[in-house]
């Protein structure tokens, strides 16, 4: 098996700048749909005891860098649970009063 360049394995510098003034958005929901071209998801917040969502945020990605995203959040959650201990969800029995925020469609 050929061994990959070391172009492909370089590195890229990157400044990115965060603005001071940049706020925060918390979100215990998502809701993501796609076409061929792009990926949307939309992140907002449901509150206890209230039945309607606010979406508060939108990003929209290529499917290349929705899988990057999806890659590179693997790794950082696998690094998290590595020196913190597992997270648990609903799907592993953590249970809430009423489970909201992330889930996988049934």
């Amino acid at each position: 098996m050929a061994q990959p360049s070391h172009d492909s394995q370089r590195q890229t510098h990157l400044n990115v700048e965060l603005p001071s003034d940049l706020d925060a958005v918390y979100a215990n929901i998502a809701l993501i749909t796609h076409s061929p071209s792009e990926v949307i998801i939309d992140f907002g917040r449901v509150l206890p005891n209230v039945p309607k969502a606010k979406v508060h945020a939108r990003i929209i990605l290529t499917p290349m860098n929705a899988k990057l995203l999806y890659q590179a959040l693997g790794e950082n959650l696998d690094k998290f649970e590595a020196k913190l201990g597992k997270i648990q969800t609903v799907h592993d029995g953590f249970e809430e009063q009423r489970p909201i925020g992330f889930q996988k469609p049934a």
